[in-house]
């Protein structure tokens, strides 16, 4: 005997809609912690590498053991290269004693911040393309794009004939954003 199966209900594909939303999103929130806490591990690592080579007695074969070491005890965990050591030792050197950006590294990918890193050295071109990385969810090969384009320069050339562009109205407006934003 063949079952019967019933009709499903008027809202079922909202419901569906709904769920799918969710489950992306608690996806991408996931993802977000996992890459908070592995910039926060990184930059940990970071600390103590520096800490102790300050020293002296720490070089670069302290390093390649460390990366070993590591490698052999985490074999599924990618991350511990030499390579990635140094770039870990050089970030937080750069972001150390700069308390505005500390915070904002983590919002972003590893990845993501070894190219601003990397291709930006100026402070406010980094805090520049970390908040848009951020805020518009670029991607890497985004980002490298925005970077190779100077939207950085395009933006702070832009700005100069702000008061020429908009109206009065629209240029409080946009301070009032900016001031929020900038905080």
């Amino acid at each position: 005997m063949s079952k019967m199966t019933r009709p499903l209900p008027d809202d079922y594909t909202a419901l569906l809609a709904e769920v799918k939303e969710r489950v992306r999103s608690a996806q991408y929130e996931a993802l977000r912690a996992v890459n908070k806490e592995l910039v926060a591990l990184y930059w940990d690592i970071d600390r103590m590498i520096v800490s102790r080579q300050g020293g002296g007695s720490w070089g670069k074969s302290v390093v390649q053991q460390l990366a070993t070491d590591l490698q052999h005890e985490f074999p599924g965990i990618r991350g511990f290269s030499v390579q990635n050591l140094w770039y870990m030792r050089q970030f937080y050197l750069e972001y150390q004693s700069n308390k505005k950006l500390q915070p904002l590294v983590g919002e972003i990918s590893w990845a993501k911040n070894l190219q601003i890193m990397s291709r930006c050295k100026d402070q406010l071109e980094r805090e520049f393309y970390i908040r848009m990385t951020k805020k518009f969810g670029w991607t890497k090969n985004v980002l490298i794009h925005q970077i190779e384009n100077q939207s950085y320069e395009k933006t702070l050339l832009g700005q100069t004939n702000f008061d020429k562009a908009l109206t009065p109205k629209q240029r409080a407006y946009v301070t009032i954003v900016c001031q929020t934003w900038c905080a």
